[in-house]
């Protein structure tokens, strides 16, 4: 039996396109300010939580631990985080924005803002809640 077509794009591909043409562009805003999306939501992170682990901060970014690890390496040696092993726990590992990170933060907070504001033009405010409702619609249709 033939598979039927629809006669519309499929919502699952024209959000996976739609969700690449966005990430794109938003690393591109963020490259400018030296940064990357997940640069971006490590610092963004460190700045609005305190983590116990690595591993606490590597969850909710959905992040792998080595990938995580590999990002914070990067950031420590260009001096934008500090890691300090717990005494307490030798596995525990605490990290922190430097002076310097807290700079970077800010700069690519401007480029995120522009970005926000870029990616909302000509929308409406009800839009924007129905969008959100829907995007969260779809997540749990996909966890269930």
């Amino acid at each position: 039996m033939a598979e039927r077509r629809p006669g519309r794009t499929p919502v699952g591909r024209k959000l996976a396109v739609t969700s690449k043409a966005v990430g794109t562009a938003f690393n591109a805003a963020l490259a400018e300010q030296g940064g990357s999306v997940p640069v971006w939501l490590i610092l963004d992170s460190l700045k609005h939580g305190r983590w116990t682990t690595q591993l606490d901060l590597a969850r909710p970014l959905g992040i792998e631990g080595p990938t995580l690890t590999r990002h914070l390496d990067n950031l420590e040696a260009g001096g934008l985080v500090v890691r300090h092993r717990s005494d307490s726990d030798r596995r525990a590992v605490s990290v922190e924005l430097t002076t310097a990170g807290e700079e970077a933060y800010e700069r690519m907070l401007g480029a995120v803002i522009a970005f926000n504001r870029r990616l909302q033009a000509g929308l409406t405010a009800d839009e924007l809640r129905l969008l959100d409702d829907v995007l969260t619609r779809l997540g749990e249709n996909v966890r269930t």
